[in-house]
């Protein structure tokens, strides 16, 4: 028995127990936030690895957390600003991790990260409820949600992400932090932040087994320095160098001060999970050159791209030339060493070789509603409306800051419909940067939904001289057309842009009214359909489409329609006696009974009511049959009365 003690093979080490991981992202917190009004996150940051040079990949919320969450740059997710959306074909690491066996959750802050811009995939929760007619909430509600979820869910590994967007303009920080910080509300809204991420960590603390917390911003905010008030347009530490603290196995106490990039994020949380340690901020290779992009301006203005790319204490933007910058001496981005700059090969490269987005891709809002526009433009967020004329003498970002406000409070108006506040901002905006094709749209659309048809007319001239074919622009002066009495002029166009894009909302929902109008019903029916498949339907929508279902004889279509209409409208429903119509037509007598005996006497077709109520009621074997065919005959009218006549049930 000893001998074959002694032979037997040991036992191989059972594999590490995977931790619970906690991922916290902290949007528009500047690297230098961090200090006197964080004391919950300098508490975690000294048990744990600080990473002094961290760097968001871009200055804007959805694009930088689809790369905290799949581990590429904007050029490999293809996400580049605000109100785009995330592939199917670009996994996220949550989708990796529920396959392993983690529970997935996460409490997102604010509409800019709604699960229909791409980043809910594999989540088992994901709480994006801002409440009716919201576009955010503070930290405190979303950690309340986030504690909820915690008390009820305390076995097995656990990814949970939440996201606090608190620091973002305007800057109104809760009491105490108003008063305390009355100089600097930035610092005011960071600390409240700070208040309830210590709330969260102590409750994610109390959870078995091993655990693992990552702390990350988004991006920063410009805060007025290199002339950007808030974030998005800039490529300078005050936007791009962010916080970054981990705590968890295999990560000692202590700083690191290599140049990191956020998108290592989803890869240590991989190698946590013990399925990829590739690129982990634990050990292994990393770049040795951190790369990043601001897009906004090439995709919405059409002025230079910016590429950045840091290596070591050097840090080069290439937008239409380079400028260089030695971080340890100049940390605030003041002396551009330009050429003068002794620039590493690796960074030569990865600012020749970094890819830039397409100018032909559809813009953003041609695949939102005006509820998603409205919302992001509550948060500041509003990306252009047409594709950018690309140039080569296109002005460099940095320089046309100054337009930086005007453009926000422009675009926002816009989206807002408040067209006559925004014209003359539009008509600054085409002065200073004559070439921008979005500003010259706009300017067009404003005059045109204030009836202003002339000076309309002359906006799209000048747009058209900027971009000669630009779908846009047919799409705009197409939307110009439908809604005057040329309204034959944008067929067309229409029918182009629709055949050319089909998957554009604005055109086709043009198209279908102008069907309707034709007389065109089925084709206006099949337009609307689509519609509502790329946006929700209002109550009215619907109804509208009932009665067009109706008329062509698509009973069960027509059903589905005002059903789904009597949802949304509620006591405002109108249309209680077509749906019974459609009902009885149906075979459906009880729901034909409900609907039409909710028909009221002051309706214009109650006769017609009381004759298909009359009907349903001998079909149903009703005891008062007889009574309601008399009230029938009592109260017909012209139609009616030979109905009543002719009708074989009542005889």
């Amino acid at each position: 028995m000893l001998l074959l003690a002694a032979c037997a093979k040991p036992e191989a080490p059972a594999p590490p127990e995977r931790p619970s991981i906690l991922l916290v992202t902290l949007d528009t917190t500047r690297a230098d936030a961090i200090g006197a009004a964080t004391p919950r996150l300098n508490k975690l940051a000294a048990r744990g690895t600080r990473f002094t040079q961290a760097y968001a990949t871009t200055p804007q919320t959805l694009p930088s957390h689809a790369s905290i969450l799949t581990g590429l740059y904007p050029a490999g997710h293809g996400v580049h600003e605000n109100a785009r959306f995330l592939g199917a074909g670009q996994p996220v690491v949550t989708e990796k991790l529920k396959g392993a066996g983690y529970g997935t959750a996460a409490f997102v802050s604010a509409f800019a990260l709604a699960r229909r811009f791409g980043l809910a995939r594999g989540f088992d929760v994901y709480d994006d409820d801002f409440g009716a007619d919201r576009a955010e909430r503070t930290a405190q509600e979303t950690t309340e949600r986030a504690l909820a979820y915690l008390a009820q869910n305390r076995d097995g590994p656990l990814f949970l992400w939440v996201h606090y967007y608190d620091p973002h303009y305007p800057y109104t920080p809760p009491a105490p932090y108003a008063a305390r910080y009355a100089k600097n509300p930035y610092l005011g809204e960071v600390a409240a932040m700070d208040e309830q991420f210590g709330r969260l960590v102590a409750a994610f603390e109390n959870r078995a087994g091993p655990r693992a917390i990552v702390v990350a911003a988004d991006h920063g905010e410009g805060l007025g320095e290199h002339g950007e008030a808030q974030h998005g347009n800039l490529l300078y530490q005050t936007t791009m160098h962010v916080p970054l603290v981990v705590f968890g196995p295999g990560f000692a106490r202590g700083t690191n001060d290599a140049p990191v990039s956020t998108r290592s994020i989803a890869h240590t949380i991989l190698d946590w999970a013990g399925l990829d340690a590739t690129g982990s901020l634990r050990g292994g290779q990393r770049e040795a050159v951190v790369a990043g992009e601001a897009m906004k301006p090439f995709l919405d203005y059409g002025w230079q791209p910016q590429v950045m790319a840091i290596e070591g204490r050097t840090k080069a933007i290439l937008a239409g030339r380079v400028e260089a910058y030695d971080l340890v001496a100049d940390p605030r981005e003041t002396r551009d060493l330009g050429a003068q700059a002794n620039l590493s090969r690796g960074i030569r490269a990865a600012l020749r070789d970094y890819p830039l987005p397409s100018a032909t891709e559809p813009p953003a809002p041609a695949t939102l509603d005006d509820e998603a526009q409205r919302k992001l433009a509550s948060l500041g967020y509003v990306s252009a409306g047409s594709r950018p004329v690309v140039r080569q003498d296109a002005p460099r970002p940095i320089d046309m800051a100054p337009l930086f406000p005007i453009l926000d409070r422009a675009s926002g108006l816009f989206v807002r419909e408040q067209y006559a506040e925004a014209i003359p901002l539009l008509e600054q905006i085409r002065k200073a940067d004559p070439h921008n094709l979005d500003a010259a749209l706009r300017l067009a659309a404003a005059y045109s939904a204030l009836g202003r048809n002339a000076q309309a007319l002359k906006a799209f001239e000048a747009a058209e001289a900027i971009a000669p074919d630009s779908p846009d622009v047919r799409t705009y002066l197409a939307l110009h057309h439908a809604k005057t009495n040329e309204w034959q002029r944008a067929v067309p166009l229409l029918e182009r842009i629709v055949r050319e894009e089909p998957d554009r909302l604005p055109p086709l929902e043009a198209l279908a009214v102008i069907r309707e109008r034709q007389g065109r019903i089925e084709e206006a029916v099949e337009l609307r359909g689509k519609v509502y498949t790329m946006r929700a339907a209002s109550g009215a929508e619907l109804t509208r489409l009932a009665l067009m279902q109706m008329s062509l004889g698509r009973t069960p279509d027509a059903i589905a329609s005002f059903e789904n209409a009597r949802r949304l409208l509620g006591e405002k429903f109108a249309n209680d006696l077509e749906l019974g119509v459609l009902y009885l037509a149906s075979g459906r007598y009880a729901e034909a009974r409900d609907a039409l005996d909710r028909v009221p006497p002051s309706h214009p077709g109650a006769a017609m009511a009381l004759f298909k109520r009359a009907q349903v009621s001998v079909l149903l074997g009703e005891p008062d049959r007889a009574q309601r065919i008399a009230a029938a005959r009592e109260h017909a009218d012209e139609t009616t009365r030979a109905l009543i006549e002719r009708e074989r049930l009542f005889r």
